[in-house]
């Protein structure tokens, strides 16, 4: 069974696997395109709200931006370059490498958006990088698939059909009853929404990509049902992460959308990872634990990266985790600004 291979850490030079390169490498690019993009759509946005409604108000004139349409397509080849990646390397591998995507756009914003940058917002974002490489430097091999079948097993045992059901639960609770009534001055109604559906999104994405390495080596998936199931679903989840993720990038400042989304939707995909996949597995517990302490670490970052805006925003230390940047009747304020009267907010 070639178990000490198995569990061999991604650290030891005589385990690492060509698929794990390849990985680890699609994994990079992705987060450079999908860094960037956070930043393109942001001015989209801004651009679309300044001649419609806002898509933080459910308005879609965004639309009809160019200049979103060209964020919308690098997200894209980032998204493909990460779907890619899924299928070469463990979501415990790729995933957490996201971080790489919080530095790009808080370095763009910074420089582009106008949103500032504290020199503890850079410590925070190597702290995101330090993290991600101790998790990868300790992530587990990919788990050996040889059909789609195999794949569909994993996903219909019950601890994670346990999961899924609490997600889609969760999910319909905070669209129904959170969203409509704190959506605007919570940001975890809209970027919760996103991380759920999207750790069951990346989970099909990783069978989907599967299938397809499969097929593309001679083994044609594409003649079972699951296979197109698991494309059912990813299709939803992509199109639902997309919706509120345009709210959240047009309500709230893109450098505190980022990392949040970041934790939250790492944080899930890792837990459905594990349950599913049962990434850590033949792992020993120094093992897992280094990667928690990575995966802490990063979260050390991102918490850093959040709470230095309350420093660059002299009005309020709490304003832009509360309020968002437009008032109730159409006008504007300043980001991270509370506005004078909260009353004007629905």
């Amino acid at each position: 069974m070639g178990s000490s291979q198995q569990s061999g850490s991604f650290g030891d030079p005589q385990q690492i696997s060509s698929d794990n390169v390849n990985g680890l490498c699609l994994a990079i690019s992705s987060s450079l395109f999908i860094g960037s993009s956070f930043i393109i759509k942001k001015k989209g946005l801004q651009k679309a709200a300044a001649s419609g409604l806002r898509a933080g108000s459910g308005g879609y004139s965004y639309l009809m931006e160019p200049l979103w349409w060209a964020g919308m397509i690098t997200m894209i080849v980032g998204e493909i370059a990460n779907f890619a990646a899924y299928a070469f390397a463990p979501a415990v591998l790729v995933t957490p490498l996201g971080a790489l995507s919080i530095i790009i756009s808080a370095a763009l914003a910074h420089m582009i958006l106008g949103e500032k940058l504290h020199i503890f917002g850079i410590v925070g974002c190597v702290l995101c990088v330090v993290g991600s490489t101790t998790i990868v430097l300790h992530a587990p091999q990919e788990r050996q698939i040889e059909s789609v079948k195999e794949l569909w097993d994993l996903a219909t045992e019950p601890a994670f059909l346990l999961y899924a059901t609490l997600v889609i639960v969760a999910v319909v609770v905070i669209i129904v009853q959170y969203a409509p009534k704190y959506g605007q001055t919570h940001i975890i109604a809209y970027v919760g929404v996103c991380s759920l559906v999207g750790s069951i999104g990346v989970m099909s994405v990783q069978a989907l990509g599967i299938a397809l390495k499969l097929t593309f080596s001679g083994t044609n998936q594409l003649l079972y049902p699951q296979t197109w199931i698991f494309a059912v679903v990813v299709v939803t989840c992509v199109l639902t992460q997309m919706n509120y993720l345009n709210k959240a990038l047009d309500t709230f400042n893109t450098a505190l959308v980022s990392p949040i989304y970041y934790v939250t939707f790492t944080s899930l995909t890792i837990v459905a990872s594990v349950i599913m996949f049962k990434d850590w597995n033949g792992q020993t517990a120094t093992q897992i634990i280094t990667e928690l302490c990575g995966f802490v670490t990063i979260l050390s970052g991102t918490f850093l990266l959040h709470k230095t805006k309350d420093l660059v925003e002299v009005s309020s230390p709490t304003a832009f985790m509360r309020y968002p940047k437009y008032d109730g009747g159409g006008g504007s304020s300043e980001e991270g600004t509370p506005l004078k009267h909260r009353e004007s907010m629905r």
